[in-house]
């Protein structure tokens, strides 16, 4: 069975499996920079190989500090993976974006402190274009495939990746209102940052979970919350995977694919070989094999 594919979905919490896949092998992957948070599942859906990683592991043992980003990326990369949909639990800091609601946000704003943010360094240098975190040609594809499933929709808006795991305090929440973010979650930094790196198209489906704490008419936000919206959205989500692989199939036209193109500053003769083996999914076509 095909182990590749080009199209992957990184779940959150809540979305730990993908039903529908046919054809399935299950791809337990090393890479340089460690395991990845679960096996790669790869099937076959609406016609489309398509890989589904966990993002918090199977049974939701990984906190979102302690994902390990880079490995997720740098595991789908290796297996052909060109674009990837994450699908989020968010909370809301807005009146509009109301619990059940979906997202495809257009920004992001990094909050994060104790998270590995780049697959580059130990002698090679890569400053990337982050200007449009999010692939605009496929949250398009992603908002369009999200639409048709009568789900109440919204595209654009910021979302703020907090620390974590603890929710905010409501100072916190109210001073990012007061920034103008639109959404706050957990994980989707660096994982946006390490999609561009790793030249791959990354959106985001927001599932909208709760008000945050600002919002002082509603409930503080709890876990039990939190997953009583995703168990109720999450046949919206698999409704939307399947959409969207049945349309995904075009080629990129966007300028993901090329983002290292510009971005890699080291001389190549000045590149230690073993980071230039290590990164060569990433940088083979730039630098050379070693």
């Amino acid at each position: 069975m095909e182990k590749h594919a080009k199209f992957a979905v990184i779940g959150g919490s809540g979305l730990y499996r993908m039903p529908g896949l046919t054809d399935v092998v299950e791809l337990n992957l090393e890479t340089p920079f460690g395991q990845p948070s679960s096996p790669i599942i790869v099937g076959t859906l609406a016609g489309q190989r398509l890989a589904f990683l966990a993002r918090h592991g199977i049974g939701h043992f990984i906190s979102p500090s302690e994902v390990n980003y880079r490995a997720n990326i740098f595991a789908l990369k290796s297996i052909g993976v060109e674009r990837v949909i994450s699908i989020s639990a968010c909370g809301s800091l807005r009146d509009d974006y109301a619990p059940g609601d979906i997202v495809i946000p257009d920004q992001l704003f990094d909050l994060t402190r104790d998270r590995k943010r780049s697959f580059f360094g130990d002698g090679l240098v890569a400053h990337i274009s982050v200007a449009e975190p999010f692939c605009a040609q496929l949250s398009e594809m992603l908002y369009d495939a999200a639409e048709t499933t009568g789900a109440r929709m919204h595209r654009g808006g910021t979302v703020i990746t907090i620390e974590g795991p603890r929710f905010s305090t409501r100072a916190e929440s109210n001073v990012y209102r007061t920034w103008g973010m639109s959404l706050i979650g957990m994980t989707t930094s660096p994982e946006a940052f390490l999609a561009r790196e790793a030249e791959i198209c990354y959106a985001v489906m927001a599932h909208v979970t709760d008000y945050d704490v600002w919002h002082i008419s509603e409930q503080p936000v709890t876990v039990d919350i939190v997953v009583e919206i995703l168990n109720r959205n999450t046949q919206i989500a698999f409704q939307c995977v399947e959409n969207l692989a049945a349309a995904i199939n075009r080629e990129r036209t966007c300028e993901c694919g090329i983002a290292l193109a510009n971005a890699l500053i080291t001389q190549p003769d000045a590149v230690p070989v073993e980071t230039r083996r290590r990164l060569g999914p990433l940088v083979d076509r730039y630098l050379g094999i070693p």
